[in-house]
């Protein structure tokens, strides 16, 4: 199984961040490597088993299913269903924490999936610093950092 972890500090209080990324829906708003996103089926972004249908920049289709979401531990969790990527099984989940000293925002995106050991350094390279990584950046220029 791979893993990847990414971990940053966004400067500003973990509401204002959540009030960001909270929507499942809203990857295009915050993250620049999203061209467009809808949830299928009408759904609301925030029900547990909707599934958003996004491009990337590149058109590149990708469908995830969110599994978890909590406002009061300030987390999501989804699956890959479908993707431009030789992996499977891909599960993640993208989490704020308050740093109480500075009111600022320990970010931490992780995921683990299977796929075929010669691909996994180049999957888990990408992933973690092209989409986590891109993220992370694009919130803290958001917030000023």
């Amino acid at each position: 199984m791979a893993r990847v972890f990414i971990s940053s500090v966004i400067p500003a209080e973990p509401a204002k961040v959540w009030e960001r990324v909270r929507d499942f829906n809203a990857l295009p708003k915050w993250h620049p490597r999203i061209r467009d996103s809808r949830i299928e089926d009408a759904l609301p972004s925030d029900k547990i088993g909707c599934i958003r249908n996004f491009h990337l920049q590149n058109g590149d289709m990708i469908r995830e299913k969110l599994v978890g979401l909590s406002d009061y531990d300030l987390f999501f969790t989804y699956t890959m269903l479908e993707g431009p990527m030789p992996l499977w099984d891909y599960m993640a989940t993208f989490r704020l924490t308050p740093i109480t000293d500075t009111n600022r925002t320990f970010a931490e995106w992780s995921a683990e999936f299977e796929c075929d050991p010669k691909d996994a350094g180049d999957l888990v390279n990408g992933i973690g610093s092209n989409v986590f990584q891109g993220g992370f950046d694009a919130l803290k220029r958001h917030f000023g950092g």
